[in-house]
């Protein structure tokens, strides 16, 4: 069965899930899409070749009876909105982060999932379907270096726009780092504490940057994340677990090495949707067969609310400049137990 899905904003990553799931993925087409500029709604079925019809926004396009999934790939504020109105509608929907722009909101999300009595919900965070974060997660699993007892890890961008403020630095950056650790430790976390080391030269005059926060989880892992958007040579993704026995750390991508001129060297990336686009084909792939087979097990609404609330938790931090504690309600019974990402 080729699984009919509709496309709740044409952006840049609603556009560049079309083009996957169009050209490089199997199981699914696109017949249905819808953006607040419909030109460019129509631009994107008229640019895949698309028998895809357009709809004027998301309640209308949610109506028709034979789409099975949606994705939400719209402006953050407005998912909370789209999410709810698929889950009324009975469909299973794929969110990209944020799930909510409040914890509130992802609370009202999960709380219309339990009503509804299934998880219908998948929230976008790709680094779990990384080969890289697999390999991490596997060596924890199978105890290859202990218990974890501490974790480094660093969030590099060669630059940010002038529009990116410090917050961002949690909401829209660090927010990856939030879920693949909570995921890899399967640890919620308790505290956390935000420093900011000499301000680089290169951070526009209304920014801090770098930052480092330092979160703390119910099991004692000690987790040191950088993040630094301005570093000038690179998009740079690290992370690091120290165990009782030993030491796994994150494969840097795979790339050719260079002999020449008395220098010995290996490219590093620019741009993050190089970095990880493998592992969003095989995010959307496995949301297209895990609905085929009628039971999500990508991340969950719930992983949605615990990223929201940790988020929250980093920016009141950075504000404060104290041990912000990380509060989470009791994880609910429908998302006790479920398999998350792919291992």
């Amino acid at each position: 069965m080729t699984l009919k899905i509709g496309v709740i904003g044409t952006g840049a990553i609603g556009k560049d899930h079309i083009r996957r799931i169009t050209s490089n993925l199997s199981g699914g087409r696109i017949t249905a899409v819808t953006d607040v500029n419909e030109a460019a709604a129509k631009a994107v079925v008229e640019q895949y070749a698309l028998d895809a019809a357009v709809y004027p926004d998301d309640k209308s396009l949610l109506a028709q009876a034979d789409i099975d999934a949606v994705l939400v790939t719209s402006w953050g504020p407005a998912h909370e909105q789209s999410v709810l109105a698929a889950i009324e509608a009975g469909k299973y929907v794929f969110c990209e982060k944020p799930l909510a722009t409040t914890a509130e909101g992802c609370r009202r999300i999960t709380d219309a999932e339990i009503k509804h009595g299934k998880r219908l919900v998948q929230v976008g965070f790709m680094r779990r379907y990384d080969s890289g974060y697999v390999q991490l997660k596997q060596a924890i699993d199978e105890q290859m270096i202990g218990e974890p007892l501490m974790i480094r890890c660093a969030h590099r961008n060669p630059e940010s726009g002038p529009n990116y403020t410090s917050d961002m630095a949690i909401t829209d950056t660090l927010i990856h780092e939030i879920d693949v650790l909570h995921w890899l430790l399967d640890d919620d976390y308790r505290s956390v504490q935000v420093s900011y080391p000499r301000k680089t030269r290169h951070a526009l005059s209304h920014m801090r940057d770098p930052q480092v926060v330092l979160l703390e989880t119910n099991g004692g892992v000690l987790i040191t994340a950088e993040i630094f958007v301005n570093c000038r040579y690179g998009y740079d993704i690290q992370c690091e677990v120290i165990g009782e026995d030993g030491i796994v750390k994150l494969p840097e991508p795979s790339s050719i090495s260079l002999r020449k001129e008395a220098m010995f060297g290996t490219r590093i990336l620019m741009d993050w949707k190089d970095r990880f686009i493998e592992a969003y084909d095989r995010e959307i792939q496995d949301f297209i067969d895990s609905v085929g087979r009628g039971e999500l097990q990508g991340p969950t609404a719930w992983d949605g609310y615990i990223a929201a609330v940790t988020a929250d938790a980093c920016v009141k931090a950075q504000e404060s400049g104290q041990r912000e504690e990380i509060a989470l309600d009791e994880k609910p019974a429908l998302y006790a137990g479920q398999a998350v990402g792919q291992v």
